[in-house]
């Protein structure tokens, strides 16, 4: 087994927990990647509780050198994500407070 959590295995998780069909756990799962990346786009930041924050940065244009050539090259301006870890997050990676998600049904 691959040490890989795809969207996929989200949904899959999603339909067990919640005994729904795949179908509808692939559209929830789906929907919340959308949500997400659309909010990104916008220029809006992405705050999701006791998981961590998404954010877009600008980066700008700078001098560099192609590798190959040696020749000096203009990068052009882009735009970044960047993501912050929450604490609780952190913690429980880290096994502090007893902090652990269950997946257990509810």
């Amino acid at each position: 087994m691959a040490n890989v959590l795809a969207k996929s295995d989200i949904a899959r998780i999603v339909a067990e927990k919640y005994e729904l069909s795949n179908k509808q756990s692939e559209e929830i799962v789906k929907t919340v990647f959308c949500s997400i990346t659309e909010s990104l786009v916008k220029g809006v930041d992405v705050n999701i509780h006791q998981f961590g924050n998404f954010k877009v940065k600008d980066r700008a244009s700078r001098d560099g050198i192609n590798p190959k050539t040696k020749e000096k090259i203009k990068i052009p301006a882009s735009k970044a994500i960047g993501f912050s870890v929450s604490k609780t997050l952190k913690d429980t990676i880290n096994c502090k407070n007893n902090c652990c998600c269950s997946t257990e049904k509810k």
